[in-house]
């Protein structure tokens, strides 16, 4: 797999030019999401990064600071580390195009859709692409028709909600009504998914490529909100385990789902298989996470890709409109 990452690795030094090629840039985490803790943590991440690799990089939070601070104080270009609403979901996008600054990841329609659970799902089958069977759900919800129609277990999730918040999983059509009540208090758009029994896949993109396949084994009963960023017995398999050709369709299949959306600079997009291993499209992100229990960074390591050229590499795609 080739990169230019505008590093040269040999010796762990940098371009001379890097900080005249990308001015001043902002590396935008925190915010006021419920992904606040977490975005705090990509953002130190991606921000040590860009600075050792002699980007002149600066830390910026927009729940503390005016969007105008970029041009009063000349950032050239803005590093999105924020997750969630408010950072991923377009409406920062809109207001970067208006200001003519460049930014990394996508732009506002497919930030937008990609934040949208339910309305990602309804592109993609418009598409083609297939997804795990789904419904809007209401307090006024028929809960044993739910459960029928889905089957059990299932999982009910905000829909426009990361990082697994506010998601659960039903094992009996009782338990839907306190589910549905959860994921309520965090969007007023809630949906009930079909459970896929296969296993849980992952796959990054960078650029044009889809980096190699990750298995993620939780050790709880699935992978949520602590399970990806705090406990350690998470175990995420590089290699995937899945034959060659599998991993490859995968591989393309993510990319396609990517693409559909309008898809830009870096991403990621979440499969399942049902079981017998046919693959789904879960979900798409972004604006990955970058912390130390992060998947696109452990992809891009795979694929030869350290942390630091992983970010220039996603710097040097930054654009706007």
């Amino acid at each position: 797999m080739n990169f230019s990452s505008g590093i040269t690795p040999a010796n762990g030094g940098h371009e001379p030019s890097l900080k005249l090629r990308f001015g001043r840039v902002a590396v935008m985490f925190g915010g006021d999401s419920a992904e606040r803790e977490v975005s705090l943590k990509s953002g130190a991440a991606v921000l040590g990064a860009l600075r050792r690799a002699g980007v002149d990089a600066h830390a910026f939070d927009p729940a503390e600071r005016p969007l105008a601070a970029l041009k009063d104080e000349g950032f050239g270009r803005t590093f999105i580390a924020l997750h969630g609403r408010g950072g991923e979901d377009g409406r920062l996008q809109g207001a970067l195009d208006l200001m003519h600054v460049p930014y990394t990841g996508s732009g506002v329609l497919a930030s937008a859709l990609a934040m949208d659970k339910w309305r990602s799902k309804l592109f993609w089958q418009a598409a083609g692409i297939p997804v795990p069977e789904c419904e809007v759900l209401t307090a006024d919800s028929d809960w044993q028709a739910v459960a029928d129609g889905l089957g059990l277990p299932l999982f009910v999730k905000p829909a426009n909600e990361g990082s697994s918040i506010g998601i659960s999983k039903v094992r009996v059509a009782g338990e839907l009504p306190a589910a549905f009540a959860t994921a309520a208090t965090h969007d007023r758009l809630v949906i009930a998914e079909r459970f896929l029994a296969g296993g849980e896949f992952t796959v990054g993109i960078v650029g044009s490529q889809a980096l190699p396949v990750i298995r993620i084994v939780p050790a709880t009963d699935f992978y949520d909100y602590d399970a990806k960023y705090f406990r350690d017995d998470t175990r995420y398999l590089i290699p995937s385990g899945l034959p060659q050709a599998q991993e490859q369709e995968i591989r393309a299949l993510a990319l396609k789902a990517f693409n559909a959306l309008g898809g830009r600079g870096w991403g990621r997009v979440d499969v399942m298989l049902d079981s017998v291993g046919r693959a789904y499209c879960l979900e798409a992100n972004m604006s990955p996470g970058m912390t130390d229990h992060s998947l696109v960074p452990m992809a891009a390591r795979a694929a030869g890709l350290s942390f630091e050229q992983l970010v220039v590499k996603v710097l040097e795609m930054a654009t706007y409109g």
